[in-house]
């Protein structure tokens, strides 16, 4: 069975192989247009169903800093014009979406303390668009359920013993050993490219590293890593701070331009 799915992996592969920006392989198997109907019907579903905060202050300071973000964007997404809304939950979450949708949910304001932080928040949710890895969770979702199909089918037709075993076994190894490490290494990736726009757009990376110590305090950590979508926030520091170096050389570049960002909230 595990071979019978990586044959419909591997097919998959040949059909829409991409890189992304840190030069990773991705399987992207569906059109930029495709993707931007997905956000923006997501989107407005959001702003249906969720309160909007409409203090005018907050939305001034949250704007101020994903305008910065966005500015240093790569020239398709810098030119879309981004739609952000500040949403009402006591979660510290923020999101972007394909088509150019960012949300930030008033949670988030507790734990990212100024704008340098909030910048760390927004440009890794940025990147995780720029770099398609909504396409890639879209597309390993229809992979997966193709190759599940596929192997259930040939398990009916061979009459195997204990087929329904097999197939929950199955099922839970593509979750543990695809789905969630998959997620992990978006994480990542979102994470140096996040680090990078924020530092390009002259915010202090610095600051990054103080975000997820503000995230690790508040945070349980009961689950573990390997169980876990999100690297734990140990391992999210220890990356940024090797990426350091290269993201400070782009905040003195940036600063040099004239980039400094003033948000206040």
């Amino acid at each position: 069975m595990k071979k019978l799915v990586l044959a419909v992996l591997a097919s998959a592969v040949l059909v829409g192989c991409k890189t992304s920006p840190t030069g990773r392989t991705q399987i992207a198997l569906y059109s930029d247009q495709q993707m931007s109907q997905m956000g923006t019907a997501s989107f407005a579903e959001m702003k249906k169903n969720q309160p909007v905060n409409k203090d005018p202050k907050v939305n001034s300071y949250v704007n101020c800093i994903a305008d910065k973000v966005v500015a240093v964007l790569p020239t398709d997404y810098a030119s879309q014009n981004w739609e952000v809304v500040v949403f009402e939950d006591e979660s510290a979450n923020a999101f972007a979406l394909p088509g150019g949708y960012i949300g930030v949910h008033t949670g988030l304001l507790k734990i990212a303390t100024n704008q340098d932080q909030l910048a760390t928040v927004l440009g890794h949710e940025v990147g995780h668009v720029i770099a398609e890895h909504s396409n890639e969770r879209v597309s390993q979702s229809s992979i997966l359920q193709t190759g599940m199909k596929v192997g259930s089918a040939a398990l009916e037709m061979g009459n195997v013993q204990y087929r329904n075993e097999i197939m929950q076994g199955l099922g839970l190894g593509a979750q543990y050993g695809v789905v969630l490490p998959f997620s992990r290494s978006h994480e990542t990736e979102a994470d140096v490219i996040g680090l990078d726009l924020m530092a390009q757009a002259g915010f202090n990376p610095k600051e990054s590293v103080t975000l997820w110590q503000n995230m690790s305090q508040a945070g349980s950590g009961a689950t573990p890593e390997f169980l876990s979508t999100h690297p734990a926030p140990t391992s999210r520091i220890a990356n940024l701070q090797s990426q350091m170096g290269k993201a400070l050389s782009e905040q003195k570049t940036a600063k040099a331009q004239g980039k400094n960002p003033q948000c206040k909230f």
